[in-house]
């Protein structure tokens, strides 16, 4: 393989910061035969005395700058001011000559995002913007903002985004997230890209082979689980040259949010290993971990045994020299289950925060909080004042006390309003407000961040500005005023439609309430055929968790939209999504009118309905053809580019393939109810998967009629492996427009009227 001159330079720092970490192992972090080697105090994890504050580095925030406006970068003037406390910025300037002041180089792309916000009437979001509306000569700040964050912790990404969000992303789609969370004022980004490596390399140290391990690491769209203690080795094996190229990613991930002075948060280690290593290592003691969703989980370590030690320090030997320091750490262990056999829950935690301290001296730990974890007796065994409880429940049930729950531990107050990186549009937006500020002011509160986790990223830009508005507005935020500000800026400027369209968003699927869910319903067009379905993954909302017509009104009020502000990203994405949730919606309407013509054995009814429903899978594939964030085409031509030869590329798509379709093997696809959990309405995926095994399903309840016999039964498993095996090619971003989202979006709503009974 060429390699060119910019990644030879990267592996040439790979290697050298392997050889240092070699080093720092032979002479030990404090020898003093590393003081003169450049940059070991730091790599080593020592720390001298606190320096006095001094101006950072501007130009990383600048170089963001010119990506998020190409076209007005230059009219702001970025002013590092370190003295002015943690996490504030102030903005203030006359037309055309903007000056941002802030604390940390993200800080200063967090004021930037607040004078677009509040001042230019602009929206750079996950996904779409439209800076295109700017004027040429930026407005004036009437008078000088100064901004300081309520929480210092602002958490972003779930374990599971890597997977469900494209595990097989360029560094350039990374760097682009990193620039938005820094826009947004998020200051600590979990990293999991290349997470495999170190692995990889410490145990290869514990008499396992190098064979062994690539067969036991999964493919990287699994790996999420796999570092969650959940499952190994599906979906590869990988090879050596992915991890290097992963890890280097990984690496770069780091640099890049170190240079905007954000915290990459990095996995630690807290026991994982392969199967045998106790018959291996002398002294191990491990405990098998049973079963995950029909997965055999991998042995858990007891970190009370001195192997722990020794392994623990290897990994993070391995990992410092790819991916250098980090200030948090990510671990759950006991994730979802898992067995503590005779293993001290409350030792094993001291163990585990005992080997992260010796390789990164008062690193934080950040646990999930989520179901029944952190139990109490890992709590009991750590440091607490280095722990931080990212809670993935705030937003979900009522009569929640964290303080009590977790004994006044710190947490930060989590959201996770997307399952699988589904399509579906809402979010327990009214739950955040309402709990934020009286969580964060109450006597006693151990509140003390943030933290965006939905599962799968790049959807409902609406929720990730207003969540991450949270830990930056002063006062209560006004939902009602919040959501009319954002219409406004969302296409360039205000619209009286725009406004009606996002006021029906908001009363609707953005005001849903707490109690058993965070997310809201999917699609019945993505379910696995039946009569009686009700959703579309196992785990899902099984009805509508707002009024349908909300979503109806929304998509008629933004095709009235100026047609002036009908250019921009912001705007077709929103257009598509509103459609595509509309018709989705619909879905929930027109299944039991086809399960009533056939119990009435009505065959021409049966047939008519079951036409409008194709007729339906196919408007909505065509819609979401027409935005480039709802292509199958873009996740499997990623996939397949990490792949060095044609077997390779095969069984990289497949285990891109699989995981929005089986997901696994059989016994986890049925037996864990795990298959079409990250079902999402993409264009290329509706017409070559979801399409087809209804039509097949319809020609069997056709069959039925005609027969007068029970239905023949399909083997949905078979049918769905049959598709993530294939290779077969699909429309890509790089294509162009797959058509005219405006038309097609018009087309929807004048069938749903028709379908629905006539005009509204």
């Amino acid at each position: 393989m060429t390699i060119s001159p910019p990644r030879r330079r990267r592996h040439a720092q790979l290697r050298r910061r392997v050889a240092l970490a070699a080093l720092v192992a032979v002479l030990g972090a404090g020898s003093p035969a590393l003081a003169d080697v450049a940059g070991v105090a730091d790599v080593a994890g020592v720390r001298g005395p606190a320096p006095a504050p001094r101006a950072f580095d501007t130009g990383p925030a600048r170089e963001a700058l010119r990506r998020l406006l190409p076209h007005h970068a230059d009219q702001f003037t970025l002013v590092p001011d370190p003295g002015a406390g943690a996490d504030r910025f102030t903005v203030s300037g006359s037309a055309g000559a903007i000056t941002v002041r802030g604390s940390t180089g993200a800080t200063l792309l967090t004021g930037v995002g607040w004078y677009l916000q509040h001042v230019a009437g602009a929206d750079i979001g996950w996904p779409g913007d439209s800076i295109g509306m700017l004027p040429a000569r930026l407005p004036a700040v009437p008078a000088p903002v100064t901004r300081s964050a309520l929480v210092p912790h602002r958490y972003a990404l779930n374990d599971t985004d890597d997977g469900y969000s494209g595990a097989y992303r360029t560094f350039e789609q990374h760097q682009r997230q990193i620039d938005l969370l820094a826009l947004h004022g998020i200051n600590e980004v979990f990293v999991q890209a290349g997470a495999e490596y170190p692995y990889y390399r410490a145990l290869q140290g514990f008499g396992y082979s190098a064979a062994e391990l690539r067969e036991w690491i999964p493919g990287p769209g699994h790996q999420s689980w796999w570092l969650l203690q959940n499952l190994s080795g599906f979906g590869g094996p990988v090879t050596e040259r992915l991890m290097r190229e992963r890890a280097e990613l990984g690496g770069r991930i780091a640099e890049q949010l170190r240079g905007l002075g954000m915290t990459p948060v990095l996995p630690g280690y807290f026991g994982t290993v392969p199967p045998g290593f106790a018959a291996r290592n002398a002294g191990a003691k491990t405990v098998a971990q049973g079963d995950w969703a029909g997965f055999d989980r991998p042995d858990w370590l007891d970190p009370t045994s001195p192997v722990f030690g020794k392994l623990a320090a290897a990994y993070y030997a391995e990992q410092r020299a790819v991916f250098g320091d980090s200030g948090m750490y990510r671990m759950s262990p006991l994730h979802e289950g898992g067995t503590v056999g005779t293993v001290d829950v409350k030792a094993a935690a001291t163990a585990v925060q005992k080997a992260l301290h010796a390789a990164h001296p008062g690193a934080m730990w950040a646990v999930l909080g989520w179901q029944d974890s952190p139990k109490a007796e890992l709590l009991a065994g750590v440091d607490t004042s280095k722990l931080l409880i990212l809670d993935g429940l705030s937003d979900r049930y009522n009569r929640l006390d964290r303080e009590t729950r977790w004994g006044g531990v710190p947490y930060a107050m989590g959201t996770i309003y997307n399952f699988g990186g589904h399509t579906t549009i809402g979010a327990n937006t009214s739950v955040w407000i309402e709990r934020f500020g009286p969580w964060r002011t109450k006597a006693g509160s151990a509140l003390k961040g943030i933290a965006y986790l939905p599962e799968g990223t790049g959807t409902n830009p609406a929720a990730f500005d207003l969540f991450t508005d949270l830990a930056w507005e002063p006062g209560t935020i006004d939902q009602r005023k919040w959501f009319a500000d954002f219409a406004g800026r969302r296409y360039g400027r205000p619209d009286k439609e725009a406004a009606a369209a996002w006021e029906e968003l908001r009363a609707g699927p953005y005001s849903t309430s707490s109690g058993l869910w965070s997310e809201s319903q999917d699609s019945l067009f993505t379910a696995r055929p039946s009569l009686s379905a009700v959703g579309a993954a196992y785990w899902s909302p099984k009805s509508m968790r707002y009024p349908a017509d909300n979503v109806r009104r929304a998509l008629d009020h933004l095709l009235k939209v100026d047609p002036k502000l009908r250019g921009s990203s912001a705007y077709r994405f929103d257009l598509v999504d509103t459609a595509r949730q509309a018709l989705a919606n619909h879905s929930r309407v027109l299944l039991p009118k086809i399960k009533a013509a056939y119990e009435a054995k009505d065959l021409a009814g049966l047939r008519a309905l079951t036409a409008q429903w194709a007729d339906g899978e196919r408007k909505l594939d065509a819609v979401t053809g027409s935005d480039p964030n709802f292509l199958l085409g873009d996740w499997l031509a990623a996939a397949r580019s990490w792949g060095a030869d044609e077997a390779e590329q095969d069984r990289y798509e497949y285990d891109a393939r699989s995981i929005l379709s089986v997901w696994g093997r059989r016994s986890t696809s049925e037996g864990g109810f795990l298959h079409d959990y990250a079902n999402r309405e993409w264009s290329g995926l509706i017409a070559e998967l979801y399409a087809p095994r209804w039509a097949a399903y319809f020609e069997t309840l056709e069959e039925s009629l005609v027969r007068r016999a029970a239905p023949r039964e399909i083997d949905w498993h078979a049918f769905e492996e049959d598709w993530a095996r294939r290779t077969t090619r699909h429309p890509s971003g790089a294509d162009g427009p797959g058509g005219d989202a405006y038309a097609l979006a018009k087309g929807i709503a004048a069938d749903l009227n028709s379908w629905e009974g006539g005009a509204r």
